[in-house]
């Protein structure tokens, strides 16, 4: 299903990268499938031990062209939780007001109290979107490219924000990489909309190794 509030404006795709960025997907998943699984293994039975839910969270996200799918992530969050409160931290952060007190990661919320112990840490890691993998096997997502919105969000883009759906949304990006909750929602759609116009397989392939050393960091991570 598509998101319908209002047309959406495209970046044109050459067919050649498209199909190179389709092999990088596919290659670069199945190759490190094996400790993908196994740290996954051990993800799920620390999640089961910590709180009581499933060990995965679906959720509606908005894709290419505004066509909704379900995304994976490893659960990080108590069940049950009321999402009131996050839609009117995003409504904040898109009209340029910051998250948190004091203003060094706009993007992320002080004191999420959704959040689990266990959570708290696959977030700080990144490692509670591996799921996601599944997801860039299935086409629905790629490697490199914006991560994908809350329908919610898209709810309020503007016709300029929309080009930022013109892609396939991506694991990592340029916004994980150079900005990672440190830049305003203004920043974040320009550095998509750059990225998206480049279309560039050597970039792709260094915010994929960039991505390495932020996640081992947790620089800008929740």
């Amino acid at each position: 299903m598509a998101v319908q509030s209002a047309p959406i404006q495209t970046i044109g795709t050459h067919p050649g990268y498209s199909r190179a960025k389709r092999l990088l997907d596919l290659a670069f998943t199945l190759l490190f499938l094996p400790p993908l699984f196994l740290t996954g293994i051990v993800i799920a039975v620390f999640i089961k031990l910590d709180s009581r839910g499933p060990i995965f969270f679906r959720q509606k996200r908005v894709g290419q062209n505004g066509v909704e799918f379900e995304m994976l992530k490893f659960r990080s969050m108590y069940i049950n939780n009321d999402d009131s409160t996050h839609r009117e931290a995003i409504k904040q952060y898109m009209n340029g007001g910051i998250l948190n007190g004091n203003g060094t990661m706009p993007y992320k919320m002080d004191n999420d109290l959704r959040i689990t112990r266990v959570g708290r840490i696959i977030r700080k890691l990144s490692v509670d979107e591996l799921p996601q993998f599944w997801n860039v096997l299935r086409g629905e997502m790629t490697l490199v490219g914006p991560r994908p919105p809350l329908p919610y969000e898209v709810e309020l883009y503007t016709l300029h924000d929309r080009l930022r759906l013109s892609g396939k949304p991506g694991l990592t990006g340029s916004w994980q990489v150079y900005g990672r909750s440190k830049v305003s929602f203004q920043e974040m759609i320009e550095m998509d909309i750059a990225y998206l116009q480049r279309q560039s397989l050597w970039e792709d392939i260094k915010l994929i190794v960039l991505t390495v050393p932020v996640m081992l960091l947790g620089r800008g991570a929740a």
